[in-house]
């Protein structure tokens, strides 16, 4: 089993936007999975390197950051050939997404991975007040392997990945499935609404994802800096910079304006 990486680090609070207004409690937390609880994105980007081999020419890093790091494997390939002008079958598309799948997985499993500091300690914490789930980009088995890998996996009442979708990020629709979930599992007298949630994300397309999910996100800068995520409620460097309470925050609203007192003549 690929080690888990855990260190403790001194949190710092930072500020966050919150809205007028907003009344909902929290009652569910949904994270993404590559660039929030693992450090899988390197891996990914290598994968897709070699599945492509020729064709890849020059794709970098910093372009599969930019351009595809928030896609879901159909997706990529998709926009991948599309950019090169190259045509796509149903057929070759699939062919492509097993063998990134396998790639992946031998990626791992020859160098491991490691969860990003603070993470299992974070979701074992969070986990104890309020149900969890995953809504990723990731195929099944990629999914399930990395949260493993990680050590979190039995926090997560409920996992969705891309093979459960129609659609990935920014569509909201992973987002309003891992709700759907929560709620079919009968362990609650009421229905978690979407405006009750609030999402950890890595990613524009994923901020996107849950604000059209109508849920709250907080957003950690390990792929893309901080002024680039600014459209969260919360931005973090990373989870282990997180406290529970920051996020709690977010579902408290603006405590009323004292009425004015009236001027005596």
């Amino acid at each position: 089993m690929p080690s888990v990486y855990l260190q403790n680090r001194a949190s710092t609070i930072y500020p966050y936007k919150m809205k007028e207004g907003h009344s909902a409690a929290l009652r569910a937390i949904i994270f993404d999975c590559d660039g929030v609880l693992v450090d899988s994105e390197p891996a990914h980007f290598e994968a897709f390197k070699r599945t492509l081999g020729a064709d890849a020419g020059a794709l970098t890093e910093e372009i599969y950051k930019e351009r595809y790091l928030s896609m879901d494997d159909r997706g990529i390939f998709t926009a991948f050939y599309q950019n090169a002008g190259k045509l796509l079958d149903e057929a070759d598309l699939k062919k492509l997404m097993e063998a990134k799948t396998n790639t992946f997985q031998s990626i791992i499993q020859n160098a491991g991975l490691m969860a990003y500091p603070a993470v299992p300690e974070l979701v074992m914490a969070v986990s104890q007040r309020y149900p969890l789930a995953v809504a990723s980009g990731a195929r099944r088995h990629e999914l399930e392997t990395v949260l493993e890998s990680a050590g979190v996996r039995s926090f997560f009442e409920v996992v969705v990945s891309s093979d459960d979708v129609q659609f990935g990020k920014p569509h909201p629709e992973s987002y309003l499935k891992a709700v759907e979930q929560l709620n079919a599992s009968g362990k609650r007298l009421t229905p978690i609404k979407p405006e009750e949630c609030v999402v950890i994300e890595d990613s524009k397309d994923g901020i996107a994802s849950a604000h059209a999910a109508g849920m709250k996100c907080v957003a950690v800068a390990t792929s893309f800096p901080l002024f680039e995520l600014a459209h969260a409620d919360l931005v973090v460097p990373a989870l282990a910079s997180l406290r529970v309470s920051q996020i709690e925050d977010l579902f408290q609203s603006p405590a009323p304006m004292p009425a004015p007192v009236p001027e005596h003549n």
